[in-house]
């Protein structure tokens, strides 16, 4: 199975950080955000990944490409450590990049790569989303081979913040696996069929390009992912039980930075002493 990688909006939220720096390669704690996404796919068993891409993005080539300069001067310095990292970056998977060429929505940014999907079913991850805990693609895998329909991945959300999320309804036909019947992209509140938001992971089959292509614009006047899986026969959805960090905004960036950097023992007692300080 191949993986999609949607990497093209202007992370307008986050300016003026992501003036001239993609949103994507924002690091959190010491990876960028895309990082984490992509070894997600890894772990889950995909290697060939597309990342879709749009302009001003080339940093995120340049980070996953290798780098002759800096490997031969961290030799000559003797950080093997660090070269090791460095090294281990560029081979982590098979990627190669396509251009949405106008950002038209979601729906649009995964349609610039069906040419490389081969009418295969497919995974996708938002390159801005983190997923902690269970793998959430992997998950979704083996729902996916079990059924043999589109899945997608959802959570439980705070019912007044339904308003920022793609919106599910369904019946659930085993432990934390539903039917989906209805999705919402962004609903009103007091409108959303449930409080079950997906969270940015999804495995596709291929017929949803041809559903994409039907889709008129919709929310924000942008072609939605969501509204195009809405479309389909069948969908089913898995509700993740560990935590999503949306790196759309500031605060959901600075709390997936605090929280990965909690991980790092060498770190973890002075980061909470100075975090005291401000209580």
């Amino acid at each position: 199975m191949k993986a999609v990688i949607p990497a093209a909006g202007l992370g307008t939220r986050l300016l003026p950080a992501t003036k001239a720096q993609p949103k994507e390669m924002l690091p959190v704690y010491d990876k960028p955000t895309i990082q984490y996404v992509i070894e997600e796919a890894l772990k889950s068993g995909i290697d060939d990944i597309v990342v879709v891409t749009g302009r001003n993005k080339r940093s995120i080539e340049d980070h996953f490409d290798k780098s002759y300069e800096l490997e031969y001067t961290l030799q000559k310095l003797g950080k093997d450590r660090v070269l090791k990292q460095v090294r281990k970056i560029t081979d982590l998977a098979d990627i190669c990049y396509v251009r949405q060429r106008d950002l038209n929505g979601l729906g649009d940014a995964i349609l610039s790569a069906e040419r490389h999907i081969d009418g295969e079913a497919f995974a996708v991850l938002l390159g801005d989303s983190i997923t902690k805990g269970p793998l959430c693609t992997k998950g979704l895998i083996d729902v996916y081979e079990k059924y043999g329909e589109s899945t997608i991945s959802i959570r439980e959300v705070p019912n007044p913040c339904v308003d920022r999320y793609g919106i599910v309804g369904g019946s659930e036909v085993e432990e934390n696996v539903y039917k989906i019947s209805n999705l919402i992209e962004k609903p009103k509140i007091g409108q959303a069929p449930t409080n079950l938001a997906i969270t940015g992971r999804y495995v596709l089959t291929s017929d949803i390009f041809d559903k994409i292509k039907e889709t008129e614009p919709g929310f924000n006047d942008e072609v939605q992912l969501t509204d195009a899986i809405s479309k389909l026969n069948d969908v089913y959805g898995i509700k993740y039980m560990g935590e999503v960090f949306n790196i759309e905004n500031r605060l959901g960036w600075l709390k997936s930075s605090i929280n990965m950097a909690m991980e790092d023992d060498e770190f973890k007692q002075e980061l909470l002493n100075y975090m005291k300080t401000y209580i």
